[in-house]
């Protein structure tokens, strides 16, 4: 399970992934970025709507994510937007998540991007089993009763 201090500063959050898939398992990495990457970032021009998270030849990559061009920066320096970027974790890590991605069902997906309170840059990612069309309404169903309980509390305490 991954702690987050009061410090992290969220860039960005995949909601659709809490709505298309059930979180398993989360694991906070490091990720591989170009130093005019690094600004966009801070400057919250990140998308991971698309993004997902391949496992290949040990390595950890995530694919999908797109970090805009930095504005500022130099036009022939820039990295393309939606490149696959290294995410860096252990060996032993690595392994344990080659091993149960490989069981059916289940994926990668980045949850979350932030800077932690050293600045570095970091991605959490889920271990996901994708949702079906039943689940999805039954959470769509519990989010709204909720929501209904809720203002019936804040309508008798007026």
């Amino acid at each position: 399970m991954v702690k987050h201090g009061a410090s992290d500063r969220v860039v960005a959050t995949n909601r659709r992934a809490f709505h298309d898939y059930f979180v398993e398992d989360r694991l906070e990495a490091g990720i591989a970025l170009a130093g005019s990457e690094v600004k966009s970032v801070r400057a919250h021009q990140v998308s991971l709507q698309e993004a997902f998270v391949e496992v290949r030849d040990g390595e950890v990559w995530v694919r999908g994510m797109r970090i805009a061009p930095y504005q500022a920066g130099s036009a022939h320096q820039e990295p393309p937007p939606g490149r696959p970027r290294k995410l860096l974790l252990r060996r032993r890590e690595i392994a344990s998540l080659e091993r149960r991605v490989r069981q059916k069902g289940y994926t990668l997906i980045p949850l979350r991007m932030y800077f932690n309170d050293r600045g570095y840059a970091k991605v959490e990612i889920g271990l996901c089993r994708g949702k079906r069309l039943y689940d999805k309404r039954e959470a769509i169903k519990e989010r709204d009763e909720r929501r209904r309980t809720e203002r019936a509390l804040a309508e008798r305490g007026k």
